[in-house]
C-alpha cells in the first residue's frame, strides 16, 4: 500500500530525504559489520543469496561500473532474484565512501569488490534497527513511484 503526501514525493523535501537516508545507510552498514552480516563481492553475494535469500535485508549494487556489460548482466541476476524474494535494493554512487564505511580491504590486504554488497540478519536474533526500518521504508517508497532500484548517493565525510 502506497500512502504519500506530496512533501515525501518530491519538492523541497526530496534532497532532505535523500541525505536522511544516506545517513541511514550509513548507520545501517556500520553495526552491520562488526555483527558479521556484510558480504561483499559479486560471486560472494550470488552464493549467499543462493544458499539462503531469508537472511538478507537489503542488496546494494555500485553505480560506478555501468560500462562493463558482464558486471551489468550480473546486476540484473541479482536485482532479478531480490525482487522475486523481496529483498530491497539499493544502487550506491560513491564506492570510494562505500569503502571507508567497510573498510576498504579484505583481511589478506586486496582491495574489496564493491559491485555488491549484502546485509545479512544477525544470527542470534531478527534485526530491529531504527536506521534500516527507513531505509527499507525509502525503498518501499520508491517501488511506489515505480523507482524499483532507487540511486542513494553517500555524501563524502
Amino acid at each position: 500500500m502506497c500512502n504519500m503526501t506530496l512533501e515525501e514525493t518530491g519538492g523541497d523535501h526530496s534532497s532532505e530525504r535523500m541525505e536522511s537516508v544516506a545517513k541511514a545507510l550509513e548507520e545501517v552498514l556500520s553495526s552491520a559489520l562488526p555483527q558479521g552480516c556484510i558480504t561483499v563481492g559479486v560471486y560472494e553475494a550470488a552464493k549467499s543469496l543462493n544458499a539462503d535469500p531469508d537472511n538478507v535485508v537489503l542488496c546494494l549494487l555500485a553505480t560506478d561500473d555501468e560500462e562493463d556489460v558482464a558486471l551489468q548482466i550480473h546486476f540484473t541476476l541479482i536485482q532479478a532474484f531480490c525482487c522475486e524474494n523481496d529483498i530491497n535494493i539499493l544502487r550506491v554512487s560513491n564506492t570510494r565512501r562505500l569503502a571507508e564505511i567497510l573498510g576498504g580491504v579484505k583481511p589478506g590486504g586486496e582491495p574489496m569488490d564493491l559491485h555488491c554488497v549484502l546485509v545479512t540478519s544477525p544470527q542470534s536474533s531478527p534485526w530491529k534497527d531504527p536506521a534500516l526500518s527507513k531505509v527499507n521504508r525509502f525503498c518501499r517508497d520508491s517501488r511506489c513511484l515505480d523507482q524499483w532500484v532507487p540511486v542513494i548517493n553517500l555524501p563524502d565525510r
